[in-house]
């Protein structure tokens, strides 16, 4: 892989990355009280979530057929964690939002580590 495509494929899927935060996790409206049994959930929707982590698996394969898991992992997993950190740190008073990051962290690093590798094997098996 020449540097040139490693250094484009590395800044493009940071920007995808970030974009599928800012797309499905970047607008949230806060906590929600249910009227009837006053629980709070938020702040993110289950369906914010759900397409935020099908989006990511969808990038993390696609980098991964074309690019090294070797670069996607860490990339996807800085530009995620720092997405959600930047705006959790503005918006969370407790400090708690570290907890949330290094859960982030944790997650994003696994999943686009499994997700590209299993990419990556299954593109050179299909090539011999």
């Amino acid at each position: 892989m020449t540097r040139t495509r490693t250094l484009l494929g590395g800044v493009l899927l940071a920007a995808a990355t970030i974009g599928t935060w800012a797309a499905w996790l970047g607008w949230e409206s806060g906590y929600s009280t249910d009227p009837r049994t006053g629980a709070t959930s938020g702040p993110y929707a289950v369906w914010q979530v759900v397409g935020a982590v099908l989006t990511l698996v969808v990038v993390a394969a696609v980098a991964g057929w074309l690019l090294s898991p070797v670069l996607v992992a860490p990339v996807m997993t800085v530009a995620f964690t720092a997405a959600w950190s930047g705006h959790a740190a503005a918006t969370d008073d407790s400090g708690l939002w570290v907890v949330g990051a290094v859960l982030v962290f944790l997650g994003t690093g696994l999943g686009s580590t499994l997700v590209s590798l299993g990419a990556h094997l299954f593109r050179r098996r299909r090539t011999r």
